[in-house]
């Protein structure tokens, strides 16, 4: 057996998208980071993200999303308010009138994600 040990992003600027990150899911930036370093590693927020300078942008839809949920009793509508507060914006809404479905958004680099209901939200 083996264990995903991090969800890699490539990017442009590694410090400035994993502040986002940390912000969105409350996680750490590993305690030895520095601005100007190519790699930077965030943990703790749910599952550890590492954010990898690379020289060409992004082009195409990726292929592998976050899927995210709020927590203690945070809604999806008022984790995509936050998240747009954050710098996210949303690509696509596919919530329905009944209250199912999720948002797609992206984040500063055009990564997408998706926000959709917690379990919680379901009554």
């Amino acid at each position: 057996m083996i264990v995903v040990q991090y969800v890699t992003f490539d990017c442009a600027q590694p410090y400035e998208l994993a502040t986002f990150w940390r912000d969105a899911t409350g996680g750490e930036l590993h305690p030895e980071t520095k601005k100007e370093d190519d790699e930077i590693l965030l943990q703790g927020g749910g599952v550890d993200l590492l954010f990898i300078k690379v020289p060409e942008g992004k082009t195409v839809k990726n292929r592998l999303h976050l899927d995210l949920t709020g927590s203690a009793g945070s809604t999806r509508e008022e984790e995509v308010e936050r998240l747009l507060g954050l710098g996210a914006r949303v690509f696509e809404d596919r919530r329905n009138p009944d209250g199912t479905g999720w948002v797609t958004m992206l984040d500063p680099e055009g990564n997408e994600f998706c926000v959709c209901r917690a379990g919680y939200e379901y009554a």
